[in-house]
């Protein structure tokens, strides 16, 4: 089993200086609030309505923990409220980071007091964005796909955030299946509130020629990881290296990683401006 690790990898180049392998990082942030101890969901449950230093703090801490990693999935990702002092987090966190793209899919609000979303961060620039409404007796949660290339040579990235109930997990699942493209690279990046060997997720996997070299790496809660709920699923097509966990309690999940090799006919750009943005799903 790989081992959880604090390290953070950095990218790798080929020998004629190109980019053949990237480092992928999926993390739940919770809106930038650090929870070390389940206690701290009580004491601190005045941080998830009101702004604080700490949370700013945090974020940098957050922003310097992702900046080495190529392509940065974010869930729970505060638009712009008033917990967050109204900053759209994906932006502040590709900012501090120096990450040249990042998009942002705004989903579930609570009044002006939260308004929560997915989050990408990434040195590429992408060939389109788009995002999906995930089904659900309650609503508010979504998928943020970014594509690169086209046709069977493309690469698309899926993030996602699923529901806590088993039977909306199941239809967000199924729903998926159906709106993913299987004809390209695929990557699903995020929380998925449930084991990748769960029925549903193994049900994904095979509809959509998918791997899962997370699958069995714990990372909820941050400061004693039981549960393994947050995954990057790969295409079976693609070369996936060893997966790990980063100890860290800036959130109350640890961040999940791992390298994949690019294909020889899949090319990425650098975007060409410092900062590039698309922002989807705000009302």
């Amino acid at each position: 089993m790989p081992v959880r690790s604090r390290a953070v990898p950095q990218p790798t180049e080929s020998t004629d200086g190109s980019r053949r392998k990237i480092r992928l990082l999926s993390f739940n942030i919770q809106a930038g609030t650090s929870t070390a101890r389940y206690h701290q969901y009580v004491t601190h449950s005045w941080r998830q309505v009101l702004p604080h230093t700490k949370r700013v703090t945090n974020l940098d801490d957050i922003a310097a923990l992702v900046a080495p990693f190529d392509m940065i999935a974010l869930q729970e990702v505060d638009s712009g409220s008033l917990r967050s002092g109204f900053i759209n987090q994906s932006r502040y966190l590709a900012t501090q980071s120096g990450m040249p793209f990042w998009c942002h899919q705004s989903n579930r609000k609570v009044g002006t007091v939260a308004y929560a979303g997915n989050g990408f961060l990434s040195r590429f620039q992408p060939d389109a964005v788009e995002e999906h409404r995930l089904p659900g007796v309650i609503p508010g949660r979504g998928t943020l796909l970014v594509r690169y290339g086209e046709g069977s040579s493309g690469l698309d990235i899926a993030i996602v955030h699923l529901a806590l109930g088993k039977r909306a997990r199941l239809q967000q699942l199924r729903f998926l299946a159906r709106e993913l493209d299987s004809g390209r690279r695929l990557v699903v990046m995020g929380d998925f509130n449930t084991q990748a060997d769960a029925g549903p997720v193994s049900e994904f996997l095979a509809t959509l020629a998918l791997q899962a070299p997370t699958n069995g790496l714990p990372t909820y809660p941050s400061w004693q990881p039981q549960r393994a709920i947050d995954h990057i699923l790969v295409s079976k097509n693609l070369k996936a290296g060893t997966a790990q966990v980063l100890n860290v309690t800036h959130s109350d999940h640890c961040p999940i990683t791992v390298e994949i090799e690019l294909p020889d006919d899949l090319l990425l750009s650098e975007p060409a401006r410092p900062v590039l943005s698309v922002e989807v799903g705000r009302a």
